[in-house]
Order: structure tokens, then sequence, then C-alpha cells
């Protein structure tokens, strides 16, 4: 008995074909999901992950609130009479000393960056509000000057800095 092939494609080569295709789209497709669920959420990423900051909008005097984390950030541009106020203060007054050089970067000395939860009780404080052109916490009465340390009432410490760094002169980056 002879057997001759043909150069034709028969319906067994096509159907080798068609199941082999089949078999690497069920392949794929059960794949898939067992490898993106080894990626992180995205409100996990987005939690995390750093912001950048346009300062040029900010007027003199101004403060905005930006969310990082899930927490308020406060960024004032203080007016010279707020640096000067700030700086003439004698640390050793202070509830929690720190300077105001140590509380804002070298040649940025009018921006403040702060984290505005109160270290009393954890409530947001008033910016531009109290007896020291700083933050006000309406809850219990703490108060805080303008470089954002506590100056009256019940809270123990100074507003935290976040981590931050400047770009540019008009651009920070927190986180």
């Amino acid at each position: 008995m002879t057997t001759s092939t043909s150069a034709e494609p028969t319906r067994r080569d096509f159907l080798y074909v068609a199941t082999g295709a089949v078999a690497a789209v069920g392949a794929v497709a059960t794949a898939w999901p067992l490898i993106s669920q080894m990626n992180p959420d995205a409100s996990t990423i987005a939690a995390g992950a750093p912001i950048d900051v346009d300062l040029s909008p900010i007027a003199q005097g101004q403060a905005i609130k930006v969310f990082w984390r899930g927490k308020p950030i406060y960024i004032m541009n203080r007016t010279k009479k707020q640096v000067e106020e700030a700086r003439a203060v004698p640390v050793s007054s202070l509830p929690d000393p720190q300077s105001d050089q140590a509380r804002v970067k070298e040649g940025h000395e009018q921006w403040l960056v702060v984290i505005g939860i109160c270290t009393h009780l954890g409530c947001i404080p008033i910016a531009h509000e109290g007896n020291y052109d700083g933050f006000f916490c309406p809850c219990h009465g703490s108060q805080y000057d303008s470089s954002g340390r506590i100056r009256q009432g019940p809270a123990p410490a100074n507003l935290p800095l976040p981590p931050y760094a400047f770009l540019s002169d008009s651009k920070i980056k927190i986180g």
C-alpha cells in the first residue's frame, strides 16, 4: 500500500491548529487573574505615592490644604512679618522647643509645610486663627504659631512636618 502526502491542508490539520489556538487562549485566560492578583491595589499605590504641589498660585500670607496619605497638609506662604515673629520667639519659652529654622527648608523660609493634625486629640486646626497668626484647634483650644509650634493649650507637641523637598522654587514633592 502506497500513501501519498498532499501539499493541501486537510481538515485534520485545521483541527490541530484550532485546538492549539483554543488551548493557548485558555492558558492565558487562566493565568491572567493569577498574575494580576499579585499587583498591589490601586488605593494602596495612591495612599503612599508622593504628590507634587505647584506653589505659584499661593499668594503671600495664604495657606492651602492638600491631602497626602489621607492626612491634611497645610502649605503656608508666610509673610516677612510672620517669619520675623516666628524667629523672634525664644526657643526656651516653647513647650516643645524647636527653632523656626529647623521647621523650614533653607532658602525657602517663607514656605511652611506641616501635617494639619492637632497633636492633642487629632482634630484639624484652622489656619490663620488664634493669638499667634498660625493655627487654632477649635476643639480644645490649642494654638500654634506661624511656624506650627505649640504655644498655648493642651497639645503636647508641635504640628509634625511631612517629608518634602523643593523640586524648584515653585514646586514641592511631598512624600
